[in-house]
């Protein structure tokens, strides 16, 4: 790391809260304390307001209570993302699924002339663990195995308390590599979906783009809902449904019929149609959702009185 990067990012730290409360999580500052514990800490650090949870209201105090007492057995397959496939072709066609080429215990595991000249490796337990090979021949395989090992290293538990990822296996898969995922014009559909009922559809644009993602969040019936959040600020396009938008429609349904919560992101490509990844607690209910009266709205959605607590 240059003396420029470390500058910069010292300057982020000072200036920028989001940013340095990250950081100080990531260094393992709140590890000591329990989840409960790290919950209110830091839900009031992001949000401004206290964790209530002996009567949560909004969404995002709603999805920390999840993460307490909503302890289902399959929201850890879920989240594996080599074992969330079996889950997904148990329930759904395979042709909505990216295909696996291969999975590994270690990055030295990897027979990398077995793999196809596009490829791409992924971590099953993190958020982030990701290299794209789109040319073996100019692959670089010791900044790869620096990424992913530095992945397989972090426990992504403590990032948040999600705590289905504490018992993933952490292993290494090779998806095929599908052109349009790296496409600067790629949009990524992640729909909200409560007790079964799809209700709000994010677009997400721009997301190689020096400004970052953009976030435009529709309702069920494609109307733009005025919501942003930190660092995920809307596009200022009208963007129209996708081609497979009632097929996302009736996958999401299906998908998430036996869940209090679930959102299902898909990629609309070449005229096909895949799941990207099932998610529990988006930002991990920490992203604060303004205007806050749409925090509450959402919170309504969810009726946590229904839920067996584990």
């Amino acid at each position: 790391m240059n003396i420029q990067t470390i500058l910069s990012k010292g300057k982020k730290f000072v200036h920028d809260p989001y940013y340095r409360l990250k950081t100080m999580i990531k260094l393992g500052f709140y590890d000591s304390l329990n989840d409960e514990e790290f919950l209110r800490k830091i839900f009031q650090k992001y949000q401004g307001y206290p964790l209530d949870l002996d009567n949560p209201k909004t969404f995002n105090e709603k999805m920390q209570w999840m993460k307490l007492h909503d302890r289902q057995p399959e929201y850890i397959t879920m989240v594996d993302k080599h074992e969330a496939k079996h889950y997904l072709a148990d329930r759904i066609d395979s042709k909505y699924i990216i295909p696996t080429l291969g999975v590994w215990n270690s990055f030295d595991d990897i027979d990398f002339d077995a793999l196809p000249n596009q490829f791409v490796l992924k971590c099953t337990h993190d958020s982030g663990g990701i290299v794209i090979c789109k040319d073996k021949s100019t692959f670089n395989k010791e900044e790869a195995r620096n990424i992913i090992n530095k992945s397989l290293k972090s426990d992504f538990y403590l990032i948040a308390r999600e705590w289905p990822y504490k018992d993933v296996p952490r292993r290494i898969i090779a998806e095929e590599y599908i052109d349009e995922l790296g496409s600067d014009d790629l949009l990524d559909y992640k729909i909200y979906c409560f007790h079964g009922e799809p209700k709000i559809t994010v677009v997400c644009s721009e997301r190689f783009s020096e400004t970052g993602t953009r976030m435009d969040y529709y309702d069920e019936n494609w109307e733009f809902m005025n919501i942003s959040v930190p660092h995920y600020e809307p596009s200022n396009k009208d963007f129209k449904k996708p081609p497979h938008y009632e097929e996302m429609i009736a996958l999401s349904k299906q998908l998430s019929k036996e869940f209090p919560f679930l959102r299902v992101d898909f990629y609309d490509v070449n005229d096909r149609l895949y799941i990207g990844e099932l998610t529990l607690y988006p930002g991990a209910g920490f992203i604060k959702i303004e205007p806050i009266e749409y925090d509450y709205k959402m919170g309504e959605w969810l009726h946590l009185e229904n839920i067996h607590r584990s």
